[in-house]
């Protein structure tokens, strides 16, 4: 690659690590990704600093299990009764601060009842419990952020 094409494209991906830290700010996400063509590129906010990552896409490494993933994790994501995230966000348990959860451990819930809140892009989205059961465990904490496909409580 020719020096001013390397310099043209670093100046591309400087416009977007720009671009989508910008969007972090505005949305409050702590992490956004995008690829074009070769390149991907991933922004996140971890601890209220900001850190960027850009790299050419790499292949898909073999399914090994990692030794530093607990086993409770994968457990309660395989889970069937696992209510998974369907959005990244900021789960919240309760209707406000200070008000009574949703439903904790040990409460019984009906289907399409409200067992916590998503927050995503300054967008309050209600999660409501797939069938009816008892909560056995609450997988999140109140305000913590969460990921797509994250177990967030188990009915049974």
């Amino acid at each position: 690659m020719s020096d001013k094409k390397h310099k043209s494209e670093l100046g591309t991906e400087a416009d977007w690590i720009r671009e989508l830290a910008g969007i972090l700010d505005e949305t409050g996400l702590t992490e956004v990704e995008i690829e074009k063509d070769d390149v991907r590129l991933r922004v996140s906010r971890q601890g209220g600093v900001a850190s960027f990552a850009a790299a050419a896409p790499a292949p898909a490494p073999a399914a090994t299990p990692s030794p530093a993933a607990p086993a409770p994790a994968a457990t309660n994501a395989d889970h069937p009764g696992a209510v998974k995230s369907p959005m990244v966000g900021t789960a919240y348990l309760s209707p406000s601060p200070g008000a009574a959860p949703f439903a904790k451990e040990g409460s019984q819930v009906s289907e399409g009842q409200t067992v916590l809140i998503v927050e995503a892009m300054k967008t309050m989205n209600p999660i409501t419990a797939p069938r009816s059961g008892t909560v056995t465990k609450v997988l999140v904490s109140d305000a913590q952020p969460i990921e797509f496909g994250e177990p967030l409580l188990i009915i049974e």
